[in-house]
This record gives C-alpha cells, sequence and structure tokens, in this order.
C-alpha cells in the first residue's frame, strides 16, 4: 500500500472573480492508476467560500479530471465539480452550463501580469516610475525587457509533465506581461487544463515571492496593454464546411448576444475593450480576416485553407472563467447550426 497525495482543486463562491481553492487529502492505495474511477467524492465549508450558510454548509467537491502533480512524490491534481448537498450543480459551477459532448475544440491564449510581492508591481517596473514604453518587451530576448523567464520555463515544464496540453509561452507587449496557449479536444477539457495550469502558476508564484495578476487592466488608464484570454475554437462545421458564407453566419450570430457573452468574459473588461491596443470597443461588435481590431478575427489560415479552421474570439478577459466563456460559445454557434 502506498500513500497518495490527491489535491482536490475547486472555484469559490467570490463574485465577480472566483478564486482557486484546494486541499490535500492522503489516502491508501494499491497500485493506484491515477484514474478518475479511483477517486471518492468530498466536502467542504461552503460558508468560508461564500458558497453556503454556516448552518448547512457542506458541499461536495465532485472529480472530473485528474493529473500527476509533478512537484509532489505519489501527488495527483484533481479538478473538482462543486455541487449542493444533493448532488445538483451548485450556483457557481460554470462547468456545468457547458453543452458540448466533444465537438468543440478550444484553444485558449492565458495572459497574465508577473507581479514583485514586495512592490506589487509588474516585474521591470521601478518603484515610483515606469520602465521603458512598449515595444521591446514583446517576444523580446535579453535582462533589459524580459523579466520573469525563469518561473514562466518552470510553469511550462510543470503543466507538460501534468500531461497538460501545453502548446507555447511568449513575453507580451507589456513590461512583466507573459501568456501561455493550451488546446483541448472538448470544451470541458479545455476549461479543466486552464484552470489546472492556473493554478500549477499560483502556487509556483509562493516560492518566487511573486503573485500572479490576473485583472485585464493592472495598470489602469495608461498607454499600457491589459490582459485577456482568446478563445480560438471550432467545431465539425467550422472545421469542414469549406464554406464563407456559413463562416459570416456563425459570425453574425454573436451580434444579437454581446450583451451575454460581455455578461460572462470576465469582470473589468470594459477598462481593456476600448478600441485600442489590439482590441475592439466594448460597445461594437465587429469581425474581420486577420484583423486584431475586431471582436473576433477569422484567422488568415482558416481562408487560405479554404474556409476550412476556426474563430478567435478576442473579447474574453484574462480573469475569465473558461468554463463559462466556452458555454456561452457553445450555445451561439449551436444557435445557427
Amino acid at each position: 500500500m502506498a500513500k497518495i497525495k490527491l489535491e482536490y482543486i475547486w472555484l469559490d463562491g467570490y463574485e465577480p472573480t472566483q478564486n482557486l481553492r484546494s486541499k490535500t487529502k492522503v489516502e491508501e492505495h494499491e497500485n493506484f492508476k491515477g484514474t478518475l474511477e479511483e477517486l471518492g467524492n468530498w466536502s467542504f465549508d461552503g460558508s468560508s467560500t461564500k458558497q453556503a450558510e454556516g448552518g448547512s454548509s457542506d458541499c461536495l467537491l465532485v472529480p472530473v479530471a485528474i493529473y500527476p502533480d509533478p512537484t509532489r512524490i505519489n501527488g495527483y491534481l484533481v479538478m473538482t465539480e462543486v455541487m449542493y448537498a444533493d448532488g445538483t450543480p451548485h450556483a457557481s459551477n460554470g462547468r456545468a452550463t457547458i453543452d458540448d459532448d466533444g465537438d468543440f475544440w478550444f484553444g485558449f491564449e492565458q495572459e497574465y501580469f508577473i507581479m514583485d510581492t514586495k512592490t506589487l508591481l509588474p516585474l521591470g517596473f521601478p518603484v515610483g516610475g515606469y520602465p521603458a514604453p512598449q515595444g521591446m518587451y514583446y517576444c523580446s530576448v535579453g535582462g533589459k525587457n524580459t523579466h520573469g523567464r525563469k518561473l514562466v520555463e518552470e510553469h511550462a515544464d510543470l503543466c507538460i509533465a501534468a500531461g497538460i496540453n501545453f502548446e507555447g509561452i511568449n513575453q507580451e507587449v507589456a513590461c512583466g506581461q507573459w501568456e501561455f496557449q493550451l488546446f483541448a479536444k472538448g470544451a470541458k477539457k479545455a476549461g479543466d487544463e486552464i484552470w489546472v495550469a492556473r493554478y500549477l502558476l499560483d502556487r509556483l508564484t509562493e516560492k518566487y515571492g511573486y503573485y500572479i495578476e490576473y485583472h485585464p487592466k493592472p495598470l489602469g488608464d495608461t498607454d499600457w496593454n491589459g490582459s485577456g484570454m482568446h478563445a480560438n475554437f471550432s467545431n465539425e462545421v467550422l472545421r469542414t464546411c469549406g464554406d464563407q458564407a456559413t463562416y459570416e453566419k456563425i459570425c453574425e450570430a454573436f451580434r444579437p448576444v454581446t450583451a451575454e457573452h460581455i455578461a460572462v468574459y470576465g469582470a473589468y473588461n470594459d477598462q481593456r475593450l476600448t478600441g485600442k491596443h489590439e482590441t475592439a470597443s466594448i460597445h461594437d461588435f465587429s469581425y474581420g480576416v486577420s484583423d486584431r481590431g475586431c471582436s473576433i478575427r477569422i484567422p488568415l489560415m482558416t481562408v487560405q485553407k479554404g474556409w476550412k479552421g476556426w474563430l478567435e474570439d478576442r473579447r474574453p478577459a484574462s480573469n475569465g472563467d473558461p468554463y463559462k466563456i466556452a458555454a456561452r460559445i457553445v450555445k451561439t454557434v449551436k444557435s445557427v447550426l
């Protein structure tokens, strides 16, 4: 028999932005295979996470995905859904709202700022001032313009070792700002992997004296870029139709439900979606080929492949819940197919 450390991870009930929570369950197993079938449900005190009242505080954690924990011996990361005591999805459970059987594929581009816990500023920012203006930070190399690479590289290695379909990293336009990209077949799986990747990133900062800022415009009303989480998506139709009119029909389906999308695309997104810094205005809806100033970009590669590929919704904020974002995109695309 071996002692297995299971880190149960869930989303709390805080608004407007939910937070990651986790706790460790140590169990004895013989020949543990690392499968969901070997895991049981668990409970937690929902009154401490804004998910229940003190008089009836138990909420259930139901495992939905499991990954090896590369930082622990016999350790596993267990992503869970929060349920009420009767087994129905909790109001904070965005994953349960996704209506997808795997037809939809998602690639999320997660931007974020690495913050110094002592100065409360992004890496590379001097106290009481600003670094050189934007221009030389994007995909930069060298100590003058590149800040935080050691943490970013370690995070990439952890995600890959955990079995997450990690696809890339790059420094972003602002100083101290980075991005990682994930891809998954299935909307729920895509959400699971973003949340576990965020968990690994947040936990990693504990040993560096940093923290991650997911706010979409942490530097306020300045000329520094905000952070998004661009959602690249496709289904069988988008991947195979070969028809410009079908693509335009799907894009137009997003126009009348713009408000519904913005409502789940992340808090404070109005500070980022200004029409500047490679964004469309939050008050408008647009789409175009290879246009990063549109709400939805039709990738040039999709057109070159004969209108077979994917679309990119550029509006989701860096602090958005990928479950809720994917659920809304799936619903809108299905409404016209």
